[in-house]
C-alpha cells in the first residue's frame, strides 16, 4: 500500500522561482508553486499542494494532501499586543483545503498553538486568529472573520462574512447563516443566525445527512423544546433534560456544553 501511494503522489516538486527555507522540510509528493516562500520551522505532509504565491512564515505543521491555494497566508504572527515573539505553532490537519487568500496566524504562549483539524474547507479571505482550535470536518465560508481563542467543534458550517467574537465556542454539527455577528457560544447540533443571532431549531438537514438515527434527533428535538422553548429558565430546563432524556450521548453534550459556557448561550 506504501509503494503505491509513493508512486501516485510522484516525487516532490519546487518551482525555481520559490524560494523554501533550509530549515523547512517538505514530504514526499509535495508541490510548491510559483513565487511560494515557506519559512523555518515549517513542515509539509506527503501530498500537499502548495500554490503560487503562498506565504508560510513560520513554525507551522500542515498534514498531507492538504491544498493551498493562491495567495494564502498561513503562520503569521498573531495579532495581539500581548505577542512577544514567543514560540507557538500553527497546525493543520489532513485533507484540510485553504483557498485563496486566507490568512491564519500561529498562537500565544496563551496555549502554544492555533489548530485546525483534518477534511476542513476555508473559503477565501477567512481569518482564523491567534489560539483557536478548530476540529474536523469544519466549513468556514468567504470571509469568516474568527477573533481570538475560538473554539469550533467538528462538522460546523460557518456561512459567509460572519465574525465570531474571541473566547466564543462554537458546537459541533451547528449551522451559522451568513451575515452573522457571533458574540455568544452557539449550542451544538442547532441552527443560528441574525445579528445578534438567534436559534432556529436544530440543523435538522445536517443531522440526518450525517446519518443520525431517528431516536437521537428525536432525543435531541426534545431536548431542544425543553431548553429553548419552555417557559421554565435555562438552568432549570438543563437539570430537567438531564433527568428525563438520559443514554443519549449527544443530548449530554449539549447539556454540558452550555453549562460549561462562560460567554452566554444564543438562544
Amino acid at each position: 500500500m506504501a509503494e503505491i501511494l509513493l508512486k501516485a503522489r510522484g516525487e516532490t516538486t519546487v518551482h525555481p522561482t520559490a524560494i523554501v527555507d533550509p530549515g523547512a522540510e517538505l514530504g514526499t509528493g509535495v508541490k510548491v508553486g510559483p513565487w511560494a516562500l515557506i519559512g523555518p520551522g515549517v513542515v509539509v505532509g506527503d501530498g500537499t499542494e502548495i500554490g503560487p504565491r503562498v506565504y508560510i512564515q513560520q513554525d507551522t505543521h500542515i498534514g498531507e494532501d492538504c491544498f493551498l491555494a493562491n495567495g494564502a497566508v498561513l503562520g503569521s504572527d498573531p495579532q495581539d499586543l500581548k505577542f512577544k515573539g514567543e514560540r507557538a505553532l500553527l497546525e493543520i490537519g489532513d485533507r484540510t483545503v485553504v483557498r485563496e487568500f486566507a490568512t491564519l496566524n500561529r498562537g500565544t504562549s496563551a496555549s502554544g498553538h492555533t489548530v485546525i483539524g483534518s477534511d476542513c474547507l476555508l473559503m477565501a479571505y477567512t481569518h482564523v486568529a491567534h489560539d483557536c482550535e478548530l476540529g474536523n470536518h469544519v466549513i468556514l465560508a468567504n470571509s469568516v472573520n474568527l477573533a481570538g481563542h475560538v473554539l469550533v467543534e467538528d462538522w460546523v458550517i460557518i456561512g459567509g462574512v460572519t465574525p465570531v467574537h474571541q473566547f466564543v465556542r462554537i458546537g459541533a454539527h451547528a449551522f451559522i447563516g451568513g451575515g452573522s455577528r457571533v458574540s455568544q457560544d452557539v449550542p451544538p447540533y442547532c441552527r443560528a443566525a441574525g445579528t445578534p443571532p438567534r436559534l432556529y431549531g436544530l440543523n435538522s438537514v445536517g443531522l440526518e445527512r450525517r446519518g443520525f438515527s431517528d431516536e437521537v434527533r428525536k432525543a435531541l428535538k426534545r431536548a431542544y423544546s425543553m431548553l429553548f422553548r419552555s417557559d421554565v429558565n435555562l438552568s432549570r430546563a438543563l437539570d430537567r433534560a438531564e433527568e428525563e432524556i438520559t443514554g443519549v450521548p449527544e443530548v449530554r453534550h449539549l447539556i454540558q456544553f452550555i453549562r460549561a459556557s462562560e460567554r452566554g448561550i444564543t438562544t
